[in-house]
């Protein structure tokens, strides 16, 4: 190997690998002090991006299990009103009893009836100003509760009725239940050359559901049937009927109607092609019925703003005991409803607190510095630092000798 001046080759690689070092023992460095093995999308982008999308789901977790929290309060607040109510209506009982019996002179009934209105009046004043975070807690429109991990996937809101409260409400029942009827048979209109005989099956409201047997024929035809499954809505039996190739081929159409008229099947058949009135269609074995969905928000309770239990008087007594009756058990089952309500609520809660903690936990596996690794980095750049900086002075030196050649 020549000796010469231009290029210290000994020297660049000993300052490039200086370099280097002196790089690492910053990120060692780095990662020490602040406690994170990622502090740049350069140190790791993958692991960044997948961190960063866990503290997003972290962040919507927590705020979650305080919507939770705050739908807990909020029907806690409703269940602790309407222990009162239950305490108001024992005193009704009492007072009904009392006015029942013959021993009482008018006056006596006439003061039991101011205390029976004082009664029914704070039940109305309860009902009206028992809030929550200056939102009214008793009302027959549903509260949402969001809890979600921050994905569309992983959304889910708690739509949890209280109930009204009032003197012409007091307490709630249980939704109104799926009802059946059978559907009387339309007469079909008469088929033209211009127009296709049609036969309307019209429902009480869009939303119910049709169910049974469809048979029918066109004109002298054979019967084509269909069976419709319980809970198929219109659009679901159009869409059957349409598919039916028997339905089809005999050049039956099913459609909906509109707007105001969404609430009906209509099935159309074919126009006639010589005398009118040949293609009318026949319904000969359709047996059909309509379902009123089940309803979904509780019923209303006991109305003592009627007449026959408005005022107590001797003679209304017996009805008032009734009535308040009925209210203590409407009340209960909403306090039912409401703790039912609540024990959804602390679950969502327990799920999500418990959900954020093991995110929490991967999170810190991808960004937490490993201080034992780091420690060791940390001693052996150090160590690399020192030794590259002797070895540069080193190769600095080693060029001096050539001066020897020249003395």
């Amino acid at each position: 190997m020549s000796l010469g001046i231009l290029n210290n080759i000994a020297a660049l690689y000993a300052q490039n690998n200086l370099n280097q070092t002196q790089s690492n023992l910053q990120n060692t460095l780095q990662q020490l002090s602040s406690g994170s093995r990622i502090n740049s999308g350069a140190d790791d982008a993958a692991g960044l991006a997948v961190a960063n999308g866990l503290g997003a789901n972290e962040a919507a977790l927590t705020q979650s299990a305080a919507n939770a929290t705050d739908g807990i309060g909020l029907l806690q607040t409703a269940d602790g009103a309407l222990s009162q109510v239950t305490n108001l209506l024992d005193r009704a009982v009492t007072l009904a009893t009392e006015a029942a019996n013959g021993t009482l002179t008018a006056g006596q009934v006439s003061s039991a009836n101011q205390e029976y209105q004082n009664i029914l009046t704070q039940i109305g004043n309860i009902g009206a100003t028992t809030n929550f975070n200056s939102s009214a807690v008793f009302s027959a429109t549903a509260t949402n509760f969001v809890v979600t991990d921050g994905t569309s996937s992983g959304l889910n809101t708690y739509a949890d009725t209280v109930g009204a409260l009032s003197a012409s409400s007091v307490g709630t029942t249980a939704p109104a239940a799926a009802v059946t009827t059978a559907i009387t048979n339309p007469t079909p209109t008469a088929s033209t050359t211009s127009a296709g005989s049609t036969a309307t099956f019209a429902l009480g409201a869009a939303t119910d559901t049709i169910s049974g047997t469809l048979s029918v024929a066109v004109g002298s035809g054979s019967a084509v049937s269909v069976t419709l499954s319980a809970g198929t809505t219109i659009a679901q039996a159009v869409t059957a009927l349409n598919a039916n190739s028997g339905f089809s081929g005999a050049g039956l159409v099913a459609s909906q109607g509109t707007g105001s008229n969404a609430n009906k099947l209509i099935i159309t058949g074919p126009v006639d092609t010589g005398t009118a009135g040949t293609n009318t269609l026949v319904l000969t074995g359709t047996s059909v019925s309509q379902t009123v969905p089940a309803g979904t928000a509780p019923g209303a309770g006991v109305d003592f703003t009627q007449s026959n239990v408005a005022t107590l008087t001797s003679s209304s007594a017996s009805a008032i005991l009734s009535a308040v009756n009925d209210a203590i058990a409407d009340v209960a089952y909403q306090r039912g409803s409401v703790g039912a309500d609540v024990n959804e609520l602390v679950s969502a809660s327990a799920v999500a607190s418990s959900e954020e903690v093991n995110l929490a936990s991967a999170q810190n596996s991808i960004m937490a510095t490993d201080y034992g690794q780091a420690a060791s980095n940390l001693s052996k750049y150090q160590i690399l630092s020192q030794t590259g900086i002797s070895a540069l002075a080193q190769a600095n030196s080693v060029q001096q000798e050539v001066l020897k050649l020249l003395q």
